[in-house]
């Protein structure tokens, strides 16, 4: 079984976020990075996959240089080999640009099943892997808590509102955005670092120019604020003015 995992790089959620001069993204240089944490359970959950059906587990990644440190990563936790499309300007490209650029790195390899995480830490759109399953016209499904492969069909259980689950059957090949949760993660062992020096990364340039569909107009740190208004009168009047408040300007009854 061919798996493919797709993961990114983010800024760690410890990192005080600072911003650019124009204000339209973060700046890099100062950032501290990690593996985002959904494409981590993806990762988890091929790596099981793969050890109750055999096969292999490709990681794929788009982004600048530094993107090398979460591939190394996913590599020591036991993927075999690793797909690069290194280029700086995807750093902060949008779900569609992302899912344009692996498409077609990935096209070739002809992948069982591609596997993603739900969502990314940083701009959190959910949209890659659905952008990518469009991209290598395979049928997909979303905010996956359970996977099953027998005889070429996939049975995964998803996670609907208000504590409902769905089962769906699809064909393979397919795509899978995976919910965090899924599974319990394993981390890289130091006999696992020293394989991951050995293992290949195929490094591929954009196969054409890489074409954004979304543009940052501008961000800000959220501004922590407060107000204190009391209310007077009887218990009666107090009550009764606290309810109204929080009814019509709070808005949480």
């Amino acid at each position: 079984m061919k798996i493919a995992v797709c993961i990114k790089q983010v800024p760690t959620r410890e990192w005080q976020p600072r911003l650019t001069d124009d204000r339209t993204y973060i700046r890099e240089q100062d950032a501290t990075w990690e593996l985002n944490e959904p494409d981590a359970y993806a990762l988890e959950e091929g790596l099981r996959l793969r050890e109750a059906h055999g096969g292999e587990v490709v990681v794929c990644a788009a982004g600048p240089a530094r993107v090398a440190q979460v591939i190394k990563e996913a590599l020591a936790r036991g993927a075999d080999r690793a797909i690069h499309v290194d280029d700086e300007t995807l750093g902060s490209a949008d779900a569609a640009a992302i899912a344009d650029v692996l498409a077609a790195a990935m096209r070739d390899e002809r992948f069982d099943l591609v596997l993603t995480g739900l969502q990314s830490d940083d701009q959190g759109h959910a949209q890659t892997g659905v952008a990518l399953a469009a991209r290598l016209g395979l049928p997909h499904a979303t905010i996956i808590m359970d996977v099953k492969v027998d005889n070429g069909r996939v049975r995964v259980k998803r996670e609907l509102e208000g504590g409902w689950f769905q089962w769906v059957e699809l064909a393979a090949p397919a795509v899978l955005t995976i919910q965090s949760g899924i599974n319990q993660l394993r981390y890289a062992t130091l006999k696992g670092i020293m394989a991951a020096k050995k293992k290949e990364i195929r490094k591929v340039a954009p196969a054409a120019p890489v074409v954004r569909r979304q543009e940052i107009l501008a961000l800000y740190v959220p501004q922590k604020t407060k107000q204190t208004e009391l209310v007077d009168g009887t218990p009666a009047e107090a009550a009764a003015a606290l309810v109204k408040k929080l009814r019509e300007d709070a808005r949480a009854l």
